[in-house]
């Protein structure tokens, strides 16, 4: 496990990484500063480089023997991956969460760090750089709201409801278009709906009760590491569509994380409806 002196180097880390290279690029980016990666929704900025490369330095000095997973790393690697494999301790990290909202001046952005131990993930941290606060989440230690000069608040989700009441976020931009129409058919059955394209965030929003689940296409460990064990420390539930616990290692299959374990069952049944047998792919 991580001691809370090693954890508050961690936070610290991302509050000065993101002070000295995310935030001074904020609304602040020429065209020439934005790359895409995989396609032109899929997108890379300096910021999300120089913060990952200068979050990289500092993990190395507070954890000299983790492995270190990081986004931008493994979109030049995919080898990386292999390192969530091991035994040991790994730091996984996105250093700009909602990169295209950063990209666009949309505040909505955020930085994640989980640390797994032998694939289990046993601290996850969700970074809002624009109001330097940040949740924090210790396996089988609750989950907590900090920001400098107040007192950590433990957050709890909100009792759980049933889909046609329930707030939730399901981006039809993530499936593949062939199931768009079937998972849009959901709609009308769900309370409401919504994207804020930012993993970080929806799930800080499910954590302080203001949201009731997510979904999503692929479970990249970077945007669900630490998001899911926020979820479950505050009393929701999290894992795979196809009922299985979460593991970071299935970076391809699909993620439902709700409010309780009724609702993650209710979701994952409709979104199994309308991809047919296409479960985990």
């Amino acid at each position: 496990m991580i001691d809370r002196q090693t954890e508050a180097a961690l936070i610290g880390a991302l509050r000065d990484v993101a002070k000295a290279e995310i935030l001074p690029c904020f609304r602040n980016l020429d065209a020439a500063d934005i790359d895409t990666k995989t396609g032109p929704e899929d997108l890379v900025t300096v910021a999300d480089r120089a913060a990952e490369a200068a979050m990289a330095e500092r993990i190395a000095r507070i954890l000299p023997d983790a492995a270190l997973v990081g986004e931008e790393a493994v979109s030049d690697d995919p080898s990386i991956l292999d390192r969530l494999e091991g035994k040991g301790t790994c730091v996984i990290l996105d250093p700009i969460d909602g990169t295209a909202n950063f990209a666009r001046g949309n505040a909505n952005f955020g930085m994640i760090l989980a640390v797994t131990e032998g694939a289990e993930t046993v601290l996850g941290v969700l970074y809002d750089p624009v109001m330097d606060d940040w949740i924090v989440a210790r396996k089988g230690g609750g989950a907590w709201f900090c920001r400098e000069g107040s007192d950590d608040r433990r957050l709890e989700v909100r009792a759980s409801r049933g889909a046609v009441e329930a707030t939730g976020y399901l981006p039809l931009y993530l499936f593949p278009k062939v199931h768009q129409p079937a998972l849009a058919a959901l709609y009308p059955r769900i309370g409401r709906v919504e994207s804020l394209r930012c993993s970080c965030h929806e799930y800080r929003m499910i954590a302080f009760g203001h949201a009731d689940f997510l979904t999503s296409h692929v479970s990249k460990p970077w945007d669900h590491a630490a998001g899911q064990l926020v979820v479950a420390e505050a009393g929701g539930d999290a894992g795979m569509l196809d009922g299985g616990s979460y593991d970071c290692r299935r970076a391809d299959a699909r993620l439902v994380a709700a409010s309780g374990s009724a609702l993650r069952a209710e979701i994952a049944g409709m979104v199994i409806g309308a991809l047919g047998e296409e479960v985990t792919a």
